[in-house]
């Protein structure tokens, strides 16, 4: 793809067209949006850079797949696997320490950053449940190429022979590594294949978070139980502790976590689902400032995990305001 004076513009056009699509396929392999982001932009750059080379515009998506890839399989050099704080032991008693603060948690991703605007009804409900929590932390567990592997063959739904020629290896190898990944993912107790019963519509669902935030606003405990499913998951990264039950919940919400009553919350969505960013009120009483962002889980038409990512500096991936005031509406 030759690059001259005036081709700048249209080949940075022609690259942005895949900057979704891409920062799903990285973040899937990274288990983190900003690194997924990051590795997006090393992506473009070494595209840009090296724009010339591309011979023919029907390869530029296999081209800049590749380039993602390795720059994935550069960023994963590190012997350290992402896991949520459930893959790491039993749930807590709701009075246990938080534990000490960690930076190996599978982090959140705005939908806004990876699921299309338009597309097959179907495909893009597929798309997300390839976001869930559960199975990214899954995807953390298999080496890098054979995640790659997976993410191309089975959520891309790329043909084998399209993921050799990106991983320049054979057939018969991606078909192998293809099984040896679907087999660590069988094998291990997590809950990251399967997928969650369906609320009915996307009508239900929004009902079902209105409820839980007007629950929260209020901290009316009676209403947040009735809308969380028995075994219910709380946990609160970059924390360790994490808690499971009405009980436990309420008791962890009312005790330690009572700092967040009085909170305002904005609605977002992430990860497929729904979602939200919690403010605290303002030390000085001022307003509100950020606090967390929490990916919302359900199903059979409850909530089933509330997922507190305690990294303000979240917000401004999520596009949410950096402060809220007396009067700014959840």
């Amino acid at each position: 793809m030759p690059v001259g004076a005036d081709a700048g513009a249209t080949i940075t056009r022609e690259l942005e067209m895949h900057r979704r699509a891409l920062t799903g396929y990285c973040y899937r392999m990274l288990g983190s949006g900003s690194e997924a982001e990051d590795a997006v932009q090393e992506t473009m750059v070494r595209a840009w850079r090296n724009a010339e080379t591309l011979q023919e515009q029907a390869a530029l998506k296999s081209w800049l797949y590749r380039i993602a890839s390795n720059v994935c399989f550069d960023m994963l050099q590190t012997p350290q696997r992402r896991a949520q704080p459930m893959d790491l032991g039993p749930a807590s008693a709701a009075d246990a320490a938080l534990g000490p603060a960690l930076d190996s948690w599978v982090q959140p991703i705005a939908d806004a950053r990876v699921v299309p605007n338009e597309g097959d009804p179907a495909e893009i409900a597929a798309g997300r449940e390839t976001l869930r929590l559960a199975f990214v932390a899954a995807l953390q567990h298999l080496p890098a190429r054979q995640r790659a592997v997976l993410i191309l063959r089975e959520v891309l739904r790329w043909q084998a022979s399209e993921v050799a020629e990106l991983l320049e290896t054979s057939v018969a190898s991606v078909n192998s590594a293809l099984q040896r990944a679907r087999a660590t993912l069988g094998s291990l107790d997590l809950d990251a294949t399967s997928a969650p019963s369906e609320l009915g519509d996307d009508a239900e669902q929004q009902d079902l978070l209105a409820r839980y935030v007007d629950a929260f606003e209020r901290y009316d405990m009676t209403e947040l139980v009735a809308l969380l499913q028995r075994d219910a998951a709380f946990s609160m990264p970059p924390f360790p502790l994490w808690v499971q039950g009405p009980d436990d919940i309420v008791r962890f919400m009312t005790t330690t976590g009572a700092k967040c009553e009085g909170s305002k919350v904005v609605v977002t969505a992430a990860n497929g689902g729904p979602a939200m960013g919690i403010y605290n009120r303002a030390a000085d009483g001022s307003g509100y400032t950020p606090w967390a962002v929490v990916v919302i889980e359900t199903s059979g038409g409850k909530i089933s995990g509330l997922h507190h990512f305690i990294y303000p500096e979240l917000f401004a991936q999520f596009g949410l305001p950096e402060r809220l005031e007396h009067d700014d509406a959840a």
